[in-house]
């Protein structure tokens, strides 16, 4: 009990009481507090990895889709797309003259 002072001592132990509640829970706040927060960072990161891998995903489809417009307009022109260009045959040469049956 309390110093003996002008305040009903019931009032005195109650408040008495409560603070030292109040610090027998402050560990088991403080621990929950730190799991809350660890908790919402982890939380954000797994929010920011989908972020970044639908963004990526987002990317690649317009890489694909660049790509193949591309193809199309060089087919559209004649060309094809994966082969270069190869230069024209030179002319053959011509026969010689062929001879007569006979061996002669």
């Amino acid at each position: 009990m309390a110093f003996p002072t002008a305040v009903n001592s019931q009032i005195t132990d109650a408040i008495t009481q409560a603070d030292v509640q109040v610090l027998g829970v402050a560990p088991a706040v403080a621990l929950g507090n730190l799991y809350q927060a660890t908790a919402q960072a982890l939380a954000n990161a797994a929010h920011n990895a989908t972020l970044a891998q639908q963004q990526l995903a987002i990317a690649a489809q317009a890489a694909t889709t660049a790509g193949v417009a591309l193809i199309y307009a060089q087919a559209a022109a004649g060309a094809h797309p994966l082969v270069a260009p190869t230069p024209p045959m030179p002319p053959m040469p011509p026969k010689p003259p062929s001879r007569p049956a006979g061996g002669e």
